[in-house]
């Protein structure tokens, strides 16, 4: 008796860390149903988008795709490939579940970020063609509890989500209305998964949230465990070597886990802390709940733990009310940290938000103007950054083949691209290499040895 064709699934992810995270799981619950990962929609049994609502018209993008899905779809039908089932999930999904299903009858399913462990029942009633198509609870509890205990990994990295939601409600984030409440997943639950990723090969695992130092899981005594004392706990994980996080907000970094940077060889030397903006005034209007100078003096703590860290942070230009003076500010800030890494936008007007409805909205050409002034400043202090490896030995753990023959690429401990001829059997292992070259977004490197660490 032959085994039956698997089923062809393709995901397309829009977006932050934690939708490649949700993507990755989606596709463990849909294994046992036998929907094997494709990687374009072309003929496709089930295409799932994964939707991100951060950015402005992030709808209107999902809507053109489900246009082009629906006409695949029906070229599908037409040479008697049988039906395509078309789902959104993720945060627009959670946000607009009912106007999708009105403007595009094509879709099949709509799941908010928190009930894709709803898949297959749902799978299951669009065959029958009944019952709800739309589910968009707030119980992150409930999906991790029914996921499956295995995950399939493809590679020395991995992302670990170990907490959920936002409770901060800056003024311009549609987080909490689309991800819910912060929540943090029991402390077992995320050691046992981080032990099945070692054993399967990983040794490097980002923790992901929303908010991710706020991470305050239950330990095995019910007690409240902090992220610090997690990443202890992971860190004696046999195989798992790196640890990183994000994304944190400066509230909550707290004096162990700035401790842990010091102490903690398997944390990464590489921190990502949003800041959002250098004036005060606009931190305010942001419901950031601290200031330029409170910020400033927390990297000083977090650099006299750990000398050699790499900061990396989030900006965003032209929020209502911003003068010259406002974004002045914001470049002073940038220079008194001297970032190696960040991400610059445009306010994006989220309907729904506080900041939607500010008086002194900016002007698109203005916001454009202070966005190219930032992101030259920031991509200065990245070059340099990435020049200052010139000529050292760093760790690098080795992910894929390269684009030349026999080239392997790996991660250097600041997130860095290295790429390395001669290095292409050594996917998985961490292995001194002399950096050589700096471009733009990446190293160069060469072997000292080819033993592994």
């Amino acid at each position: 008796m032959t085994e039956p064709a698997p089923k062809r699934l393709h995901i397309k992810t829009y977006g932050c860390q934690m939708n490649v995270y949700d993507s990755e799981r989606m596709a463990d619950v849909l294994r046992p149903l036998g929907y094997a990962l494709t990687d374009g929609p072309e003929g496709a049994d089930l295409v799932v988008l994964n939707t991100c609502h951060i950015r402005e018209k992030a709808a209107e993008k999902v809507y053109s795709e489900l246009g082009r899905l629906k006409e695949l779809r029906e070229e599908k039908a037409l040479a008697g490939g049988g039906r395509m089932t078309i789902a959104v999930a993720g945060c627009v999904a959670q946000a607009e579940g009912e106007e999708i299903m009105k403007r595009q009858p094509a879709v099949d399913l709509v799941l908010g970020p928190q009930a894709y462990h709803q898949f297959p029942e749902l799978i299951a009633r669009v065959s029958r063609a009944r019952g709800e198509r739309l589910a968009a609870d707030f119980a992150p509890e409930d999906k991790f509890d029914a996921l499956p205990a295995a995950r399939h990994v493809d590679g020395p990295t991995a992302f670990l989500t170990v907490q959920e939601g936002c409770d901060k409600f800056c003024s311009f984030c549609v987080v909490p209305y689309t991800r819910g409440a912060e929540w943090s997943r029991p402390v077992q639950a995320v050691l046992a998964e981080a032990r099945s990723l070692a054993e399967k090969g990983v040794r490097e695992v980002t923790l992901l949230g929303q908010n991710v130092n706020a991470y305050d899981g239950a330990g095995p005594d019910g007690a409240p465990w902090t992220l610090a004392r997690l990443a202890r706990a992971l860190a004696d994980i046999e195989g798992l070597d790196r640890i990183r996080y994000t994304t944190s907000h400066p509230n909550d970094m707290g004096e162990d886990l700035i401790a842990a940077h010091g102490e903690l060889e398997a944390l990464m030397p590489y921190l990502h802390l949003p800041v959002q903006a250098g004036s005060d005034k606009v931190l305010r209007a942001m419901n950031r709940k601290h200031t330029a100078e409170s910020y400033l003096r927390l990297v000083e703590r977090i650099r006299a733990a750990r000398p050699d860290i790499a900061m990396s942070g989030d900006f965003i230009v032209g929020f209502p009310g911003e003068t010259e003076k406002d974004f002045e500010a914001t470049l002073d800030l940038v220079r008194a940290v001297n970032y190696a890494a960040a991400f610059s936008f445009k306010y994006s007007r989220r309907p729904g938000t506080p900041a939607a409805a500010m008086a002194g909205q900016v002007a698109e050409e203005v916001a454009d103007d202070r966005l190219q002034r930032l992101n030259a400043l920031l991509d200065d202090q990245r070059q340099a950054f990435n020049a200052s490896m010139v000529g050292r030995t760093l760790p690098v753990l080795f992910e894929r083949p390269g684009r030349h023959p026999g080239q392997g690429v790996g991660r250097s401990p600041y997130l860095q691209g290295v790429h390395v001829s001669g290095a292409e059997h050594l996917r998985g292992r961490i292995v001194p290499v002399r950096i050589e070259a700096a471009g733009h977004n990446s190293l160069t490197g060469a072997l000292l040895t080819r033993e592994a660490a």
